[in-house]
């Protein structure tokens, strides 16, 4: 049967809905940036650049025969939770490629390295967004960059906690990614759009720009070495584990649609991430610890009931009142998962793949 192109009229959105679980944008200390000092790890980053510059899949983010469809026969729940992912996944580019574009754009005169590192990676990052937001307009829908840049409300991040979370996000990234490709190359059956064959070389671009960060990260020796690090690393790990698992589990409909189990998935990315920051951190969180697991998926069972109450039309003092023991609850949860005792990375390293 002949497919048949589809020219969709796009409604452009101006934003995605705000809540707890949406990418948000950043900004930081520029000048704080731009007096690091990166000579330990300069011929590191200068190797990277050269890598950037040479852009192995300048040619790969292309839309190719496969999109030359339609895409009616995606429905329902596995059509609005697609979006979904769609919409976040854009936004979530969109944001690294404000917040590298922007450090590029003030540090150029005083670290010229750094100032092109961060050019290359709000490349790539724009380019990740573009072809997700093009995506959309498959499904009739697409988000106005424009009126995102002026008007979402930036969240102040110090640069040593842009270096933490940008890692990890990267990192995160890439096993989110590739385990997701590896599980539809093998049931291609699941592969209901051509986007999830790209997913090989996004995740390259991920982990790259993750290498980059966990050079400026030891680059600054605070940030591995001593009782603080040590604290920082614990917090950004399990900020970014419990992320994910309520955002996962947020999403089960999309997983379901293209056979991953959610908790499985969930656990694998948090897993297979924990133990390639021990390439990075001085410690890492005992995820094979019998309560790591379980505490976790509780905080989404929490989740889950503070979304109820929000729904609900009780007036907001009612629904403070309501939730509140339960915010404590999580809190609770994730107190005893940062007290669990962490793992030596130094004893990890020469595992990790």
């Amino acid at each position: 049967m002949t497919a048949t192109t589809l020219t969709p009229k796009s409604n452009k959105k101006k934003a995605i809905k705000e809540t707890l679980l949406t990418p948000r944008f950043y900004t930081t200390d520029f000048d704080a940036i731009a007096q690091m000092d990166i000579s330990s790890q300069e011929e590191e980053l200068k190797a990277m650049l050269t890598e950037m510059k040479t852009d192995y899949n300048r040619n790969h983010f292309v839309r190719d025969e496969d999109f030359e469809k339609t895409w009616e026969h995606v429905e329902g729940s596995t059509r609005e939770a697609f979006i979904d992912f769609l919409e976040r996944s854009c936004t979530s580019e969109f944001s690294g490629f404000i917040l590298f574009k922007e450090i590029s754009r003030r540090i150029k005169d005083r670290n010229p390295l750094l100032a092109e590192i961060f050019s290359l990676m709000a490349r790539d990052e724009a380019r990740h967004a573009g072809f997700l937001n093009k995506a959309m307009t498959d499904f009739n829908i697409s988000l106005d960059l424009g009126y995102l840049t002026k008007h979402r409300v930036y969240t102040f991040f110090k640069p040593e906690w842009v270096i933490y979370a940008v890692y990890l996000s990267e990192k995160i990234g890439y096993w989110r990614y590739i385990l997701m490709y590896r599980h539809l190359e093998k049931n291609p059956h699941y592969q209901f759009y051509p986007l999830f064959k790209k997913f090989e070389h996004w995740c390259q671009d991920e982990s790259r720009h993750g290498d980059i960060f966990n050079a400026l990260l030891r680059s600054q020796k605070p940030m591995w070495h001593g009782w603080k690090a040590k604290l920082w690393s614990r917090f950004f790990l399990l900020s970014v584990f419990a992320t994910h698992t309520l955002t996962v589990h947020e999403r089960e409909d999309f997983y379901e649609s293209v056979g991953l189990d959610a908790q499985e998935y969930d656990r694998q990315v948090i897993i297979k991430t924990n133990q390639t920051s021990a390439k990075a951190f001085p410690v890492i969180l005992d995820t094979s610890h019998k309560d790591f697991f379980p505490r976790l998926e509780k905080c989404n069972e929490y989740n889950i009931q503070l979304q109820q109450i929000e729904r609900s039309v009780q007036p907001k003092f009612i629904k403070f009142l309501g939730k509140l023991p339960i915010m404590i609850a999580i809190f609770w949860n994730l107190f005893c998962l940062y007290l669990i005792k962490p793992m030596n990375a130094e004893d990890l390293r020469g595992q990790v793949n």
